[in-house]
C-alpha cells in the first residue's frame, strides 16, 4: 500500500503579509490538482500573516501552521503566543522544536514536552523538529540525541493523540545557507532510528506517525530521499519559498515516488 506524501516549508522570519498572501494563493493555484488524498501540503508562515492566510487560503488544500506556540493558555508570558489565540484565527497546524529554537532561543527537551502536551490537548496537528548537531554528529551520539529529544518531549502523549503527531528529522547542521545535505543513506539511517523509537514509545501505532526529512532539500535531492522507506515527506527551507520552484520540486518527487514498483 503507498503511503501519504507531506510536503511543507517554514517561511521563518521572511515574506511580509501581502508577499506571504502572493506566495500562497500562486501555490494553492499551482498544487490545486494533487490528490490531497494521497498527498498533504502545508506552509508556516510568520504570526503577522496567519490572519489573512486563514481566510484567503483553502487549508483542505493547504494547512497552514504556526512557527512556536507557549504551553499556557494565558499568562505573563511576554513574546509568546497562546494555544488559544492561535485556535481563534483558524490554524490546524503547530511546529515546535526547531533547532533555532532549541539553539538560539534556549528551549529544553522539557519546555517542548510541555508545548508537545499543550498542542495536542487543543486538538493541532503537532509537528516535532528533532535533530543532532555537527559537533553531536561527529562524537557518534546523533543516535542518543534523537533518542532523547523524542522520548522526552513525546512522554506524556496519549493514546487518542498519536494521529496527531508529526515528526520532523532536520539535521541542524544540514539547515540554513551554509548547511551541507545529508546523503540520503545517512537521512534515511537517521530516519529508521527515529521509527525504531517511536514504535518503542506507542507499539505498532508508532508505524503510522510520519516522519519528514528537512535539511538542505532542494530539486537534485527530493526525489531521491521520497523514495527511502522511512522518510514519508519533505520539510522543505529555501527550496520552497518561490512557488514554482516548490511546485516543481513536489511533482518531481511525486513522480519519483509514484513510479517505485509496491514492495
Amino acid at each position: 500500500m503507498k503511503k501519504r506524501l507531506y510536503f511543507g516549508s517554514n517561511l521563518k522570519m521572511y515574506k511580509n503579509v501581502h508577499d506571504t498572501i502572493a506566495y500562497l494563493e500562486q501555490l494553492q493555484q499551482l498544487t490545486a490538482d494533487l490528490n490531497r488524498e494521497k498527498y498533504t501540503l502545508f506552509i508556516i508562515p510568520s504570526y503577522t500573516s496567519h490572519e489573512q492566510a486563514c481566510k484567503k487560503i483553502n487549508q483542505s488544500l493547504i494547512k497552514l501552521g504556526a512557527q512556536n506556540m507557549c504551553w499556557e493558555e494565558q499568562g505573563q508570558f511576554t513574546g509568546e503566543i497562546s494555544p488559544l489565540m492561535l485556535q481563534e484565527l483558524g490554524l490546524e497546524l503547530v511546529e515546535l522544536g526547531h533547532s533555532e529554537r532549541r539553539h538560539i532561543f534556549g528551549e529544553s527537551n522539557e519546555m517542548l514536552r510541555r508545548k508537545v502536551n499543550a498542542s495536542l490537548s487543543h486538538g493541532f496537528t503537532t509537528l516535532l523538529c528533532i535533530g543532532e548537531t555537527g559537533d553531536e554528529k561527529d562524537y557518534g551520539i546523533s543516535d542518543e540525541i534523537l533518542r532523547i529529544q523524542l522520548k522526552t518531549a513525546l512522554l506524556d502523549v496519549k493514546e487518542q493523540d498519536y494521529g496527531k503527531l508529526w515528526i520532523a528529522y532536520e539535521p541542524v547542521w544540514a539547515i540554513g545557507i551554509n548547511g551541507r545535505p545529508a546523503t540520503t543513506d545517512y537521512a534515511q539511517e537517521k530516519h529508521s532510528v527515529i521509527r525504531t523509537a517511536l514504535v518503542e514509545l506507542f507499539g505498532k501505532q508508532g508505524n503510522d506517525i510520519p516522519i519528514l526529512y528537512g535539511g538542505s532539500v532542494n530539486l537534485d535531492n527530493a526525489a531521491s530521499l521520497i523514495v527511502q522507506p522511512d522518510i514519508d515527506g519533505l520539510f522543505v527551507g529555501r527550496s520552497a519559498w518561490d512557488a514554482q520552484n516548490f511546485n516543481t520540486l513536489i511533482r518531481d518527487a511525486v513522480m519519483a515516488y509514484d513510479t517505485q514498483p509496491l514492495v
